[in-house]
């Protein structure tokens, strides 16, 4: 299959404490079809690749519903490490073309170079499944280590085996994992859910937790911590459906919202919920107050980004990564 690079450009400017995201654009036509796609094309661990397709069928091919069949593939040294399915964003919206988007996490585990391929998989009304690989680079990124020293009560938290944990635990695994294709509530760039810039931790770091029993557990930060006081705003990042709003053993006061099939952003140890599972919100709608519920060592807002289940750093959704203004 013949694909065209057409050109590469920045597609937003960003923290400076993130690698720049360029939306590369590719073009493939056929007589049956043509298929402008815009991506970004590094790979780094932690944040994720998105990829926005139109596809136009040719003058004598009719659009029909759900006719086009898309998958996106990252592989990672020859094998599949990500896998998501392309959905309609444009619905019915146009009946000459399909607007699919497609976006998948690059492992927050990854420690070591890679080779890497981005592979787009399609089918357009039954034919025999096409596919191409984008161009794409892969960029290591390091993170921080860090100790965390637990007393008594935060120690017994996080080793807490109870039934009401592990039912807690499996629940909202059971919401990262899952995916509504009918979720289609923001493409423009997310906002901060707190005006404060001080972070206390951040997404990726390796941690070290210190028990006061003396035994030690590793794991990694799946969030950003901002240190603000008991009480400050919390602020929805995008606009979505709320499908989590409860206290929870590990996390206290704890939201989780929907923003597009597979996406959601996490709320943890607030003192105070503003709204309820099933609540529509707004970007920038009030949604909690922060404080130091569940496990925490001090007053703090917990921020976490969901991506197939697997956590991305959350500043990559601050900017333009549908490319919808492109």
């Amino acid at each position: 299959m013949y694909l065209k690079k057409v050109f590469g450009l920045i597609c937003a400017a960003f923290l400076s404490t993130l690698t720049p995201v360029f939306c590369e654009k590719a073009f493939y036509q056929s007589e049956a079809y043509s298929i402008n796609l815009q991506y970004n094309k590094e790979i780094v661990p932690g944040e994720a690749v998105f990829v926005r397709m139109n596809v136009t069928p040719g003058k004598n091919i009719k659009k029909q519903a759900n006719a086009l069949k898309a998958e996106l593939q990252l592989l990672l040294d020859g094998k599949i490490s990500q896998r998501s399915p392309f959905y309609q964003i444009n619905g019915k919206k146009s009946k000459s073309n399909y607007e699919m988007l497609s976006g998948v996490p690059v492992s927050l585990w990854l420690e070591n170079e890679a080779s890497c391929q981005l592979k787009v998989i399609f089918s357009l009304n039954g034919e025999q499944p096409k596919e191409f690989v984008l161009p794409s680079s892969f960029k290591l990124r390091t993170f921080d280590n860090e100790d965390i020293y637990l007393d008594d009560n935060n120690t017994a938290i996080r080793t807490d085996t109870s039934a009401e944990r592990m039912a807690q635990i499996e629940k909202l695994n059971n919401i990262f994992f899952s995916t509504n294709y009918s979720a289609l509530y923001q493409f423009k760039p997310f906002a901060s859910p707190t005006d404060s810039t001080r972070y206390t931790a951040r997404c990726g770091d390796r941690r070290t937790y210190l028990y006061s029993n003396g035994k030690k557990a590793k794991n990694l930060h799946f969030g950003n911590d901002y240190g603000v006081p008991t009480g400050s705003d919390v602020k929805a990042c995008a606009e979505g459906k709320v499908v989590l709003a409860e206290d929870r053993i590990s996390t206290g006061w704890s939201i989780v919202i929907e923003h597009l099939p597979g996406l959601y952003s996490v709320y943890y140890h607030m003192s105070e919920l503003k709204v309820s599972e099933g609540d529509m919100v707004k970007q920038g709608q009030l949604i909690g107050k922060s404080g130091a519920t569940g496990m925490a060592t001090g007053p703090h807002l917990h921020w976490e980004m969901r991506l197939n289940g697997s956590a991305v750093i959350p500043e990559f959704f601050l900017k333009d990564f549908t490319f919808e203004d492109n």
